[in-house]
């Protein structure tokens, strides 16, 4: 059986793994951003917690993906549920570039313009909304960029744990020695992450579009 006959046969079970490993990108990415780019922003505001921050954030990454599900797996809510650990997590492996991004792209920003725009009566409220994340936007989009790829690539892991996606085809093929199944998950999960790339990275190209 080649590979192509093999997704035919099960395709229908390709599919429904294909929506469980979007399903847990999406939430994972979801919480991210909205941890990570506040995050950022308040990062930019008070330069004391950079340090603290994004080293913490640098450790989790440094951390394997089946050893920082291990930890989680005794935190109480969590490890009642795998989807609920495996989201967790993978939000906790995109928090870095986004987090680091943020605060790139809003300390980036020219203190000219931001002058112009006090003296133009704007708050400091205004200023953010306004001016610097308008301005900041490619570069934080560059971090989530780089965090869907990765939580796309990290998320094949949580089959280990019974959180489905495209990484149950990748053991199963390992555990059974075939290569027609481990491909039926790992090019899937690669074609998604090159989309995914390729999506983001057009927005982030619209974006820095200058402005006629």
């Amino acid at each position: 059986m080649t590979f192509l006959d093999f997704l035919l046969k099960h395709r229908v079970e390709v599919t429904m793994l294909t929506m469980e490993h979007l399903r847990l990108v999406l939430w994972s990415m979801s919480i991210a951003l909205l941890i990570g780019v506040p995050l950022g922003i308040i990062l930019a505001r008070f330069a004391k917690l950079r340090a603290i921050v994004l080293g913490a954030n640098s450790v989790i990454q440094t951390v394997p993906s089946l050893a920082l599900f291990g930890l989680l797996l005794p935190v109480p809510w969590l490890g009642a549920r795998a989807d609920r650990l495996t989201i967790t997590a993978l939000a906790l492996y995109a928090l870095l570039p986004i987090v680091r991004n943020t605060l790139t792209g809003v300390t980036g920003v020219e203190p000219a313009i931001l002058e112009v725009a006090h003296g133009m009566g704007l708050t400091n409220r205004q200023v953010l909304w306004h001016v610097e994340l308008p301005l900041a936007a490619p570069v934080i989009l560059g971090g989530v960029r780089v965090a869907a790829v990765i939580t796309i690539g990290v998320a094949t892991i949580a089959a280990a744990i019974g959180a489905g996606g495209l990484g149950e085809f990748i053991f199963r093929g390992l555990a059974m020695v075939d290569n027609n199944v481990i491909l039926a998950g790992a090019i899937p999960a690669a074609l998604m992450a090159l989309l995914a790339d390729g999506a983001i990275g057009l927005v982030q190209r619209l974006v820095q579009r200058p402005r006629r």
